[in-house]
């Protein structure tokens, strides 16, 4: 369907002062705070988890040498997916002079509806990451205390209790990423990069790792978060978190949540021989995705 002239009756008065609706400000890149870009040249992406070796053993005088085995653990999949919008003209529409100012107008409108879903699609890993029915290669959901290893133990990255976002959970956190392990139970010393928290919790986030002293005590303590550099990357506010209560923390652990960029954004404009509209149209394909869960920690919150 194109846009007509009698969507647009009040444009073709004299003496409209402004048209205002598709002016808005619009969130930043979000996503580029949590995930990795990579770009892809293939209708889909997989990566493979490899096990690893276990822990060296110790060679007796005389004795043979023992031997190990890598393999693989398993494998996570990006399907990549066309995201694409537009809008047409009729010709009479151009004609009376409305071509200059709703061609400018409306392509802004396309470019923030475009980045809108992006930053919908990017936060929904999240959203969805407690979710049962949203499962990665390892056969679970991204937050979750069963990631299984190929010697039988398990990780988790999510507390064993939900908790709220405060000075305990956080140091639980903190301490539990610590103690993840590779796929032969060897440690992995991965820390804490990035706290990532929905807007209601940005200032529970600033006293939490920008006050010098304990928060909400009366004890004369340093802020240990802060003095031992826990979160050295601070945090950050994704605004498409749907649950208030919810926070994560991003680590250094690689290969972990991945965007991979297919075809970029492009915009087009195009004229119909047989109608004179003139069409626009918005098109990027990509995914959003996880290799290894612990690339991140997560809690829903307790309530």
């Amino acid at each position: 369907m194109s846009i007509s002239r009698s969507q647009l009756l009040k444009e073709l008065l004299p003496g409209l002062n402004a048209l205002f609706g598709l002016e808005f400000a619009r969130y930043g890149e979000e996503h580029k705070e949590i995930y990795e870009i990579e770009s892809s040249e293939r209708s889909f992406e997989e990566e493979t988890k490899l096990s690893g070796f276990g822990a060296a053993p110790v060679k007796n005088e005389g004795s043979a040498i023992q031997y190990d085995n890598a393999q693989e653990a398993w494998t996570a999949r990006y399907n990549h997916e066309t995201i694409a919008l537009g809008f047409s003209l009729t010709e009479e529409a151009i004609e009376d002079n409305l071509y200059d100012s709703l061609s400018a107008r409306y392509t802004k409108g396309l470019a923030r509806a475009m980045s809108y879903t992006k930053q919908v699609k990017g936060a929904a890993v999240l959203n969805n990451g407690f979710n049962a029915a949203f499962v990665g290669g390892d056969g679970v959901s991204l937050f979750s205390s069963a990631h299984t290893l190929v010697n039988g133990g398990t990780n988790s990255n999510i507390p064993s209790t939900a908790a709220d976002l405060n000075e305990t959970s956080l140091e639980a956190a903190v301490i539990q990423i610590a103690a993840w392990t590779d796929e032969r139970g060897l440690l992995i010393a991965a820390k804490p990069k990035k706290l990532i928290v929905p807007p209601a919790l940005q200032f529970v986030a600033t006293r939490l790792l920008e006050t010098e002293q304990r928060v909400g005590t009366t004890d004369n303590d340093i802020n240990a978060i802060k003095n031992n550099g826990s979160i050295p990357q601070g945090y950050a506010i994704n605004h498409f978190l749907t649950d208030n209560n919810s926070w994560f923390l991003t680590t250094d652990v690689p290969n972990g949540l991945k965007h991979f960029v297919r075809a970029p954004i492009t915009n087009d404009m195009s004229g119909d021989f047989d109608t004179g509209n003139v069409r626009y149209r918005s098109r990027e394909r990509y995914s959003f995705g996880w290799s290894d869960p612990l690339a991140i920690y997560g809690s829903p919150g307790s309530s």
